[in-house]
């Protein structure tokens, strides 16, 4: 079995970790008490795959890393100064875990871009763990952030700070925005003061989405439902989850995982019809660019389903988003002070630790000569 790693850091990052698990132990049968709940309406299918992301224990708490104080919304501080000092710690963790996989197939990193934590640390360990293991896939969760969600200010610093080492080290990064989802909620589920809680929601559903050809069973043939209103739902531009609409781009590359009983024939036709009719909003040069799978087991209480993954240019919207938030502070370079303290203690540090090697080889040096 291919198994996959899952690391989630930061309080953003945890939270939806921690909702991901809720969802995936929901569809998999495996009660609060982590034993599998064997009612009448379990099926084969839930334990097929199940070491993909579980294995039998009886309980592993070294696996929880914490420090004694938080990066308070500072990147430096999460990357330099706390985050560095819990490092060691995160990836003892992730070899012994890794060690203990039959066939390691990659990893996946749940975290925000706006918080210190999930951007500072969030961005060493990723880069650490790219090195130890340069050959295994990399997908990140990665939540972006919004002022219409947080109000802290310095949320753009965090984001440009970290999210070039998502484009050097992350096979796949599945941009969750912060915007797009608030919208959803308000425009869509039509909740006017949507939670935390109801943002966490949104993405562990995708996060099932995505990860549910994984842990189930694909299947061949079956009676066919509302396929081309999925489809169309799922195409619409205001169901995404980065606030960019896709007609103001194009796309490189798209991947649509339908969950339930249908026919694959009509996926395929469905799929072909969208290219046909949206040809101007696909690239060309990229012969069969949009793929298509079927998984047999529904989200829990629904009979269907679809999730959608698309690389289109149009994300560039958000970046310049970020990028012109960060632009508008940077000019006046407000808290830039309390960034560079963190980085300037670390540099001191080791400027310390270089001074004593070399006082240490002249001592040896001088008693060699004696």
């Amino acid at each position: 079995m291919r198994e996959i790693l899952h690391v989630q850091g930061g309080q953003c990052g945890n939270q939806i970790g921690s909702k991901f698990w809720e969802v995936i132990c929901d569809e998999h049968g495996i009660d609060s008490s982590g034993r599998f709940n064997t009612d009448g309406k379990s099926s084969e299918n839930q334990l097929e795959r199940i070491n993909v992301y579980y294995n039998e224990a009886s309980g592993t708490p070294d696996n929880f890393v914490f420090g004694q104080s938080g990066a308070g919304n500072n990147w430096a501080k999460g990357h330099y100064t706390e985050g560095a000092e819990l490092i060691d710690a995160v990836l003892d963790v992730v070899r012994k875990e890794a060690e203990n996989c039959d066939c390691l197939q990659g990893f996946q990193v749940c975290h925000s871009l706006g918080g210190g934590t999930g951007s500072g640390l969030g961005k060493l360990l990723i880069s650490k763990i790219r090195e130890e293991y340069p050959d295994r896939m990399m997908m990140t969760f990665s939540v972006f952030p919004s002022p219409k969600v947080s109000d802290t200010v310095v949320k753009p610093y965090n984001s440009t700070l970290s999210v070039h080492q998502l484009v050097e080290n992350a096979d796949e990064c599945m941009v969750l925005d912060n915007e797009a989802l608030y919208v959803i909620c308000f425009r869509t589920l039509k909740l006017t003061n949507p939670s935390f809680g109801d943002l966490n929601h949104l993405i562990s559903s995708t996060m099932s989405g995505v990860t549910c050809s994984l842990r189930f069973p694909g299947q061949l043939n079956s009676y066919t439902c509302e396929i081309p209103e999925l489809t169309q739902q799922m195409w619409d531009a205001k169901n995404m989850m980065c606030a960019a609409d896709p007609r103001h781009g194009r796309y490189l590359t798209a991947l649509a995982m339908f969950r339930g009983k249908m026919s694959t024939k009509e996926v395929d036709e469905q799929m072909i019809d969208v290219q046909n009719k949206n040809s101007s909003y696909f690239l060309g040069w990229i012969p069969n660019n949009v793929k298509s799978s079927v998984c047999d087991i529904p989200p829990k209480s629904l009979t269907m389903s679809s999730t959608f993954v698309g690389n289109s240019t149009s994300v560039q919207e958000m970046f310049r988003r970020l990028s012109e938030q960060f632009t508008a502070m940077f000019v006046a370079r407000p808290f830039c002070i309390e960034y560079q303290q963190y980085q300037d203690a670390t540099v001191e540090d080791d400027e310390g630790e270089y001074e004593d090697e070399g006082l240490e080889g002249e001592n040896y040096e001088n008693e060699k000569k004696m």
